[in-house]
Formats: C-alpha cells, sequence, structure tokens
C-alpha cells in the first residue's frame, strides 16, 4: 500500500524545508576544517530522537554510538585524535531535526556527522548534509526514498533498504509445502516511510505465491488505540499478520491482540521485535514466542569486533546490546574507515567516493554500498524462543536449526 498522498506532501514539505533552511550556509567542504594540533578532538555531530514517538530506538542508538566513541578514544582516537560526540535531541519531530542539523554545523562547527533514528527523520536530515556537502552515514533509514534523490553524501549503514529488508522471510513462507504455507495475510502498517515499504515488500512477494490478502490497512504514527484494527483483523481471520512497526505501536498492536484473543498462526514484525529485553518486558516475555523479524545484528556473530563491542556495551549499559545500539555502532566504524581511508576529514566528498568504491568490515558483517548509497545485502531472520532471540534464517547464519513454525503466545515460559 502507497503512503497517502496527504503523508507524502508532508515529507515533501519538510525535505523542501530542510532545504531552503540550509541555503545560506556554506555549500562547499561543510563543517570546521581539521586542526593540525592532534590534541584537538575530532567533533562528530548527530542528532536522535531522544524524546517523543521515536525515543526507545533512539536512546539505543546514542548508546551505540558512545560505545562506539569509548572505544575509538581508547584505542588511540580516529586518525590519532580523540573523538567528541555532539548529541542533540530531536524529540522524533521532523521540523526540530533540521535545525539540529542545521547548528550542528553552522554553530557546533562539527567536523564529521552521523545520521539519526528512522527514515522519517533521516530523510530531511540527510538534506541538510547533502546542501553542506557533508558525508552522512545513518544507522538507520531505509526508505527506498532516501536513496532516490540523486544525493552523493549519505550511506546507509545497514545491509539492505526496507523494500528488501523481508525478502528472506517472504521467501521462506512462499517456498513452505502447501500444508503449511499461509493461504491468508493481513497487513497493517504504521505510517512510516521505512514500514510501508518493508512490508509492500513482503506483500508482493507472498501474493505472487498465492498468499491471498484479505486485510491492509495504514494508521497514522500517533495511534495509540489498536482495537478496532485488531477486530477487524480477528473478523478476516487471517493466517499470517505482517505488521509493520517501529516500537510503541508494535507493543500496542500486540497488547490488543491478547486482549481481543487474536492469534493468528503466523506473526511477523518489524523493528519491535528486535528491541530485545524492552520489547519481551513490554509485551511479556510469554507472548514473544515464534515471532519473527528481520534483523541486522547478532549479538553472538563472528564479525570483526563484535565481541568487544557486545563486551563494552554491557560493560557500560548492562545486558546485551538491543539491535538499534548495534547500528549505531556500525555507522561509527564505517565512518572510522572512510577517514582513515583518506585521511583528512575536510574532504568529505573523498570519503563518500572511497565508500562507493569499497566494502567495509563491521559488527553487522561485510558492507558495501550502490553509487547512490543504498547499501548491497540482505537481513538475517529472528525468531524468539524460550525468551530469547535465535537467528533462523538464512541457513548459513542461522544459530538453530530449530524453526517454530507460528506464533505460540504463553509458550515461551
Amino acid at each position: 500500500m502507497a503512503i497517502p498522498a496527504t503523508n507524502r506532501r508532508r515529507v515533501t514539505a519538510v525535505v523542501t524545508l530542510s532545504s531552503l533552511l540550509v541555503l545560506g550556509l556554506a555549500a562547499c567542504g561543510g563543517g570546521s576544517e581539521a586542526s593540525s594540533n592532534t590534541d584537538k578532538p575530532i567533533k562528530i555531530g548527530a542528532s536522535l530522537p531522544l524524546t517523543g514517538e521515536f525515543s526507545q530506538p533512539g536512546k539505543a542508538a546514542k548508546e551505540g554510538y558512545e560505545v562506539w566513541q569509548k572505544m575509538i578514544n581508547e584505542s588511540g582516537g580516529l586518525h590519532g585524535r580523540k573523538v567528541e560526540l555532539v548529541i542533540k535531541d530531536d524529540a522524533s519531530n521532523q521540523n526540530t531535526i533540521v535545525a539540529d542539523y542545521n547548528a550542528l554545523i553552522s554553530q557546533d562547527k562539527v567536523d564529521l556527522l552521523l545520521g539519526t533514528f528512522s527514515s522519517l527523520l533521516n530523510l530531511p536530515a540527510s538534506a541538510v548534509a547533502e546542501r553542506n556537502q557533508m558525508l552522512y552515514v545513518e544507522p538507520a533509514g531505509a526508505s527506498p526514498k532516501i536513496f532516490s534523490r540523486g544525493f552523493k553524501y549519505v550511506f546507509f549503514s545497514q545491509q539492505a533498504t526496507a523494500d528488501k529488508q523481508g525478502e528472506v522471510f517472504a521467501n521462506w513462507i512462499a517456498g513452505l509445502p502447501e500444508d503449511q504455507r499461509p493461504k491468508t495475510a493481513a497487513y497493517p502498517t504504521i505510517d512510516d516511510p521505512f514500514a510501508v515499504p518493508t512490508v509492500e515488500g513482503i506483500k508482493a512477494i507472498l501474493e505472487k505465491a498465492g498468499v491471498q490478502t484479505v486485510y491492509e490497512q495504514t494508521y497514522a504514527i500517533d495511534t495509540k488505540n489498536f482495537d478496532t484494527i485488531v477486530n477487524a483483523m480477528k473478523a478476516k481471520a487471517p493466517d499470517l499478520v505482517v505488521h509493520g512497526a517501529v516500537f510503541e505501536d508494535g507493543v500496542g498492536m500486540t497488547r490488543a491482540m491478547r486482549k481481543a484473543d487474536f492469534t493468528p498462526h503466523w506473526l511477523y514484525q518489524t523493528s519491535t521485535p528486535s528491541n530485545g529485553d524492552q520489547y519481551a518486558n513490554a509485551v511479556g516475555i510469554q507472548n514473544t514466542e515464534g515471532v519473527m523479524y528481520a534483523v541486522s545484528h547478532a549479538p553472538q556473530a563472528n564479525t570483526p569486533g563484535n565481541k568487544e563491542f557486545v563486551a563494552k556495551y554491557k560493560e557500560m549499559f548492562g545486558g546485551l546490546p538491543p539491535e538499534d545500539a548495534a547500528d549505531a555502532f556500525a555507522a561509527g566504524q564505517v565512518l572510522k574507515a572512510a577517514v582513515e581511508a583518506v585521511g583528512n576529514v575536510k574532504d568529505q566528498a573523498a570519503m563518500a567516493d572511497w565508500l562507493r568504491k569499497n566494502s567495509v568490515e563491521t559488527i553487522l558483517g561485510t558492507l558495501k554500498w550502490n553509487a547512490d548509497g543504498s547499501p548491497i545485502g540482505q537481513f538475517l531472520i529472528g525468531q524468539w524462543q524460550k525468551g530469547k532471540v535465535e537467528f533462523i534464517l538464512p541457513k548459513e547464519s542461522a544459530t538453530t536449526d530449530n524453526i517454530i513454525m507460528g506464533w505460540k503466545p504463553g509458550g515461551a515460559g
């Protein structure tokens, strides 16, 4: 389902506004020049949703950036200089984030930028970076719209864009024996430029495989009560629910489904189940059993720096790192690789050119990019099993051979 015209106009208007707000800023070089004094830290700026609708993943992203800063400074710094983070709170607001990135560049005089959380916020924020010709590595903005504007400085530091995020799951479902494959599906989704194309991509594959769509609905980003949606889905009795969610709405939908005693055989959600303990505590660990989702990071993965990242995160914040913290850390790894390859934080264009031509080893695996800054790769598929996450697809990356064939709330124990 396409994003409603009113929302498209809203996003376009905000992006246009972001462009107008930055026309007066310097167009070349962006940010302050790296000092020849190696005692002076490299200032790296970002604005994150630390309050508002996206505060849960926003806070996790901040933790990921802080772990990266701590580890890089302990190992001698970036290009021989300590890293100083300047992080603002955009309050999950598109207008605020435009002002924040303008301020980071023109007032805080940061040397480098890192991105924010969500496609909704990265759309306008990346426009500010582009106008100022500053490299913009973003950890969580997978909307294809971000990469369709001809920008040269934006790069996404996960494995795939939103329209491809659910491909591994959808192709697996489509390939199940007929007696196991769902016959009907429902597709509720938040009105978000990441969630919508993710759900649309899954829906296209499943419809081609003969899975009939019996319900689809896009709801407003500030929706709090999901009873009407859940009751409408229950009336259609789908075998599978594919829910395009962020976090709070994913929790709210699950709670409403349990309240209505609506238990489809399969439940797939975007983003929400990747929040680890926060997710399990919010919906009840007993209601996580069998839930499936696409995920970028596995804490147990044998990828460059992952063991050290997981240990440092536990030392600083306790527990295992949520996916959004790992994604932010990986964005830092990508930025570090570009800076060290070029050797000059002032030459942002050279860093962008280097990323287009090279791959980078990260805790998410090897990342590489198309000319438009979109990544080339595929996501893992995770499933909650017995109160913890196992990675079940693709098989070569699986942490278990067991796949629970459906959602079984009440069975996690």
